[in-house]
């Protein structure tokens, strides 16, 4: 099936979106192929003709149950090419899309790579683990001309774009000066298992690239690298960048201009985890105050929002998840509420895919979607990698300003804390040997 008969046959309302000039499907590639790689390359099928022709990981296992289950799901049923190493991949030059869904701490340098090869992106977040990375990441897509879109999908999850429209844009809240956010999953790890050797399927030097090397874990691989400080940024930079990037989203705000956070591991002292269990963060935006708090034990303050964001406005309340919102007006008005839209009907694959969050898939290929379109205008997506970097290094330094023990100033056109030496410092970390650290003007 080609392009044109894929879209004159959809029920999706993909006819709108432009051919290519030579009527031929895109050309994709994934680096890390893991639980959301899958995800987000499956939605992007489900929404184009594409044709997925490279996948890479330094897992062999996970690689070739990826290129089977890609085969069995494009309309080529062709298996993909394989790629041990990133820049191996990149080097063939043939790619006209790249996802990357690594672990945080594999992002930058691959995306670099790949926009100098000419492909336009989709990178999951945070976008980098450090806030040089994600300025070198932003110049690059600027100097090479490329699309990028950023995995914070909230900006294309329907009910929340209702909510926004509705109560924010349309002025039911009134005037909102704080807004709060949090999550109280129970996510972070609570085992304390004996390091061993990593299994032989695995190359652990190329999955550790730049990052501290450690002793290899159990919890590690597959996707427990994210209870370790290493590999990103613990909680506030997997759940909070969602929730302060849509926060962002919905009401139009930029940079924050003063960030503060406290927390530490104050309960669950026995994990070999080093990622937080308790952690509060506050983000100025002069009127407008948004706060995060997490807690991986205890109950949530509202079973039905364990991870959301709470607007508080002078005429309303609303609270918003990504399964529901609820809009709660003061005096006489009718309080409203809209759950998630799973879309199974039209896309029932979803219904067996191992490990897929079904409530989030609608919003992945929305966000699809608003990429291809943005592709094929040559404009900027709803999340555009500018977006992310925001969003991204405002959680980073947030941690920092935790380690720090003080607020910190942020200086939007300088990029820089303002009079803050030692803060400075740590907006990039040290990469270990043989990588190098990007930097913004050498892109």
């Amino acid at each position: 099936m080609n392009r044109r008969q894929f879209l004159s046959s959809s029920a999706a309302g993909l006819a709108a979106l432009p051919l290519l000039a030579d009527d031929k499907p895109r050309r994709v590639g994934l680096i890390g192929c893991g639980w959301y790689g899958k995800a987000d390359l499956f939605r992007l099928i489900q929404v184009s003709p594409v044709e997925v022709i490279s996948l890479c990981d330094v897992d062999k296992v996970m690689l070739a149950n990826a290129a089977q289950m890609t085969a069995s799901r494009q309309a080529s049923r062709k298996i993909p090419r394989t790629y041990h190493d990133y820049r191996d991949m990149l080097k063939e030059k043939d790619l006209d899309i790249v996802l990357i869904a690594t672990p945080d701490h594999w992002h930058a340098l691959p995306m670099i790579e790949a926009v100098k090869s000419g492909a336009d992106i989709y990178c999951q977040k945070p976008i980098s683990v450090d806030v040089v990375e994600g300025q070198a990441m932003l110049a690059a897509a600027r100097k090479y001309k490329r699309v990028v879109q950023v995995g914070t999908q909230r900006r294309s999850t329907p009910h929340l774009i209702e909510a926004r429209d509705k109560f924010i844009n349309g002025g039911k809240l009134g005037k909102i000066a704080l807004v709060e956010t949090y999550c109280y999953y129970h996510m972070r790890a609570t085992e304390n298992p004996p390091d061993t050797n990593p299994p032989e399927y695995l190359d652990y030097d190329m999955w550790t690239g730049p990052a501290p090397m450690r002793p290899y874990n159990k919890l590690v691989h597959p996707r427990g690298w994210r209870a370790f400080m290493e590999y990103g940024n613990g909680i506030v930079g997997d759940m909070c960048i969602h929730m302060f990037d849509m926060v962002r989203w919905m009401m139009g705000l930029g940079w924050p201009s003063r960030i503060a956070s406290s927390g530490g591991i104050l309960v669950d002292k026995g994990s070999k985890a080093n990622i937080t269990d308790t952690q509060i963060a506050s983000f100025d935006f002069n009127d407008v105050k948004v706060t995060w708090e997490h807690r991986t034990w205890g109950e949530a303050a509202d079973p039905n929002y364990p991870w959301g964001a709470t607007f508080y406005g002078d005429k309303g309340t609303l609270k918003v998840s990504v399964m529901s919102y609820d809009f709660t007006p003061f005096g006489s008005g009718k309080a409203e509420h809209l759950d998630v839209a799973y879309e199974l009907q039209q896309y029932p694959e979803d219904r067996t895919e191992k490990d897929l969050e079904k409530h989030v898939a609608p919003a992945i290929r929305g966000h699809m979607k608003d990429f291809l379109a943005a592709i094929d205008a040559r404009g900027k997506p709803v999340a555009d990698i500018e977006q992310g970097y925001i969003s991204t290094a405002s959680c980073i330094l947030a941690n920092n300003a935790m380690k720090l023990g003080r607020t910190l100033q942020w200086d939007a056109a300088k990029q820089l804390v303002v009079q803050d030496e030692e803060a400075n410092h740590m907006l990039a970390r040290p990469y270990r040997k043989p990588w190098v650290h990007p930097e913004p003007a050498h892109v």
